[in-house]
This record gives C-alpha cells, sequence and structure tokens, in this order.
C-alpha cells in the first residue's frame, strides 16, 4: 500500500498523457470549433497567420502556429485559459503597449477562441 501511493500522485502530477502542460490549456466549457470559426468572424488572419484559419499574405502579428506550447501571451504575460481569455477581450490593459486591437471579444467568444488557440500544439 505504502508504494501505491506515490506511484498514483506522481501518475496525476503528469497530466493526461504524460503532457504536464495539458492543464493549462483547458478552457472550462470552450468550443474550440466555434472558436476556429469566430477567427474570420473576428479578421485574425488578418495580421496572423493561424493554422486552419483563412489568412492574408501580409502579417503584423506572430503567427499562430504553437500557440498552445507558448509559455507567454506577447511575449509578457504568462499563457493559460484566463489570461489568453483576458488578453483576446481588452489587449491594451494587459499591455499597454501593444499593437493588437480591442476588436470587441465578447466574454463567450473569447472563451472559445482561446480554446482554439489553446489547442494549437
Amino acid at each position: 500500500m505504502a508504494l501505491v501511493l506515490p506511484a498514483c500522485l506522481s501518475l496525476a502530477a503528469c497530466g493526461e498523457a504524460g503532457d504536464p502542460g495539458a492543464a493549462y490549456r483547458v478552457v472550462q466549457d470552450g468550443q474550440p470549433g466555434r472558436g476556429r470559426v469566430l477567427l474570420s468572424r473576428y479578421q485574425c488572419g488578418s495580421c496572423h497567420a493561424i493554422p486552419g484559419a483563412v489568412s492574408h499574405s501580409i502579417k503584423v502579428g506572430p503567427s499562430l502556429d504553437g500557440f498552445g506550447r507558448r509559455s507567454y501571451i506577447a511575449g509578457k504575460i504568462p499563457n493559460g485559459s484566463q489570461n489568453l481569455q483576458r488578453w483576446l477581450q481588452d489587449p491594451k490593459a494587459l499591455v499597454p503597449a501593444t499593437t493588437m486591437p480591442d476588436v470587441g471579444v465578447s466574454p463567450d467568444d473569447a472563451r472559445d477562441l482561446a480554446a482554439y488557440l489553446l489547442s494549437l500544439t
């Protein structure tokens, strides 16, 4: 019995499929498929190259490929569900000098956009 508990605890610390970063990519009630569709509504592809989304050839912002593996948003804010949703709704509140525009993302849309972006691994 004494050996079973440490083994269980070590497995639980690993996250799903041994991915220690999986927990921060979980967006409660997020719908990644809806988030992918919303990318065009908010014209995110105008500035970013995004897997699975229509985008233009001139990019002002970075590619969002592999976004779910990134440690930081805009190089300054720890990446994760809550911070990403706040960033999508009001980027200048988090990084005043950012070039990321406030495009009027609602809380529900931010949740689903975050679910999609964090799924990009």
